[in-house]
């Protein structure tokens, strides 16, 4: 039994369309701008699907609403299915006063929810922060799908070393050989990129990371790709921030940029709710 919020209608119809039972809520705003939600149903079992793109605080408290409100009705076991989890980056103290942003959004969600989803954290030891059972669910097998009969006997690479795990991932589903970019500073103002180990001439090439933003990197690496005599250039990310003009930047320098519906965006075409109606 599924409760979708506003951050997830997107996902409704696709979530119904595959067998997902979903209790109708009632979710919209008073004059002063609060929020009010009322759900419609109940059931011992219940998992709320709410992804917290912008407005972030205001899916985040409606997220909390729900759950107080299935709390209410009586059910039992209350799971959150996070697809992308605001403040998520802010996961460290730079300077003194500074929250742990994510670390205090999940205990908020800890006070109503027994089970926590995530999709592709940015950094998964931040789900410790969660007081119940919290996982990180991998995209890898919706994006090999997506691109395996695109890429060929290509190449998986990952923008930088901290993103090799997601690149392997993904290989691994298609049989492929992976790798990442190694950044290396030549000057105060310079870094040069280049992929580390791989030959990547006359090869198709995916690069993999969890979230674009701006996008520099991706042109960069795929700049430095078609300099390096690389078949296509495929770009996927789990999330799509998207800063303005970063889709139209990021499309003209690849053959196709695809994200996952984390968040609605023009090129979120690779779905996640089938894994996500299998947690």
């Amino acid at each position: 039994m599924f409760v979708v919020g506003s951050g997830a209608k997107h996902l409704e119809d696709e979530l119904r369309k595959l067998g997902g039972e979903v209790i109708d809520a009632e979710i919209k705003k008073f004059p002063d701008g609060e929020k009010y939600v009322r759900v419609l149903g109940s059931a011992d079992e219940v998992t709320v699907v709410q992804s917290t793109f912008r407005p972030q605080d205001e899916h985040l408290v409606e997220l909390i609403l729900l759950g107080d409100a299935l709390r209410e009705s009586g059910v039992e076991t209350l799971r959150a299915v996070v697809p992308y989890l605001a403040y998520s980056r802010q996961d460290r103290v730079t300077k003194d006063g500074e929250p742990v942003s994510v670390r205090a959004v999940m205990r908020a969600l800890g006070i109503y929810y027994d089970e926590l989803y995530v999709f592709d954290l940015h950094n998964p030891e931040t789900l410790k922060f969660f007081p119940g059972k919290a996982i990180n669910v991998s995209p890898a097998r919706a994006i090999a799908e997506y691109f395996g009969d695109k890429l060929g006997e290509g190449i998986v690479l990952a923008p930088d070393k901290g993103a090799r795990g997601r690149a392997k991932a993904v290989a691994e589903k298609l049989g492929l050989e992976f790798s990442h970019f190694e950044k290396e500073r030549i000057s105060p103002t310079e870094v040069r990129m280049r992929p580390v180990d791989v030959d990547v001439a006359g090869r198709n090439v995916l690069i993999v990371d969890d979230i674009i933003s701006t996008g520099g990197t991706m042109i960069k690496a795929a700049n430095l790709l078609r300099e390096m005599g690389a078949g296509k250039v495929f770009v996927a990310a789990t999330h799509g921030v998207f800063a303005e003009g970063a889709i139209e930047r990021v499309g003209k320098a690849v053959d196709e940029l695809a994200v996952t519906n984390t968040i609605p965006t023009p090129v979120s075409r690779i779905s996640i709710v089938p894994d996500m109606l299998r947690l």
